[in-house]
């Protein structure tokens, strides 16, 4: 299983599933980030975390420990 956490910088992923419970993954989801969407990972912060993705359009900042709750499958 590849999770988001494990994608480098310039890569786009699709979202295969969103793990989780309660309030950490309606907040996940609310973000934006639901089954079958594209992610692009533009960059990371200086120390790696968080990381700086773009969303349906829009900039959105994620830390490492929620992405790993994101399974993705990478894009051709």
């Amino acid at each position: 299983m590849t999770t988001l956490k494990d994608i480098k910088a310039g890569e786009t992923v699709k979202v295969v599933k969103v793990h989780g419970e309660g309030a950490l993954r309606r907040r996940i989801m609310d973000m934006g980030i639901t089954k079958g969407v594209s992610i692009y990972v533009r960059k990371f912060a200086p120390l790696g975390d968080p990381m700086e993705l773009t969303v349906r359009g829009y900039e959105l900042s994620l830390r490492k420990a929620d992405a790993r709750n994101i399974e993705v499958e990478r894009s051709n």
